[in-house]
């Protein structure tokens, strides 16, 4: 994940992140890095092209990207 390794974030450290680091970080991100961290996070879910034109018939575009990775950062946050 290009973006995040040059930053030094791992992937489970999103969810460390406030509300507004995470919307910055999420906006710089590529399309490819969104599918990269969806894919780690959600291994069941459908994320690359190939295997998303095959079983939904489309791919997802960056801002869906967005919508989905800020949602399961949300989701999978450990409130204190």
């Amino acid at each position: 994940m290009g973006y995040l390794k040059n930053f030094g974030i791992n992937y489970q450290s999103l969810t460390e992140l406030s509300e507004f680091d995470l919307a910055v970080l999420v906006n710089k991100m590529s399309r490819e890095d969104l599918i990269e961290w969806l894919s780690w996070n959600d291994p069941n879910g459908i994320y690359h092209d190939a295997q998303s034109l095959e079983e939904l018939g489309n791919i997802m575009s960056l801002e869906e990207g967005q919508e989905i990775l800020l949602r399961q950062v949300r989701e999978n946050r450990v409130l204190a």
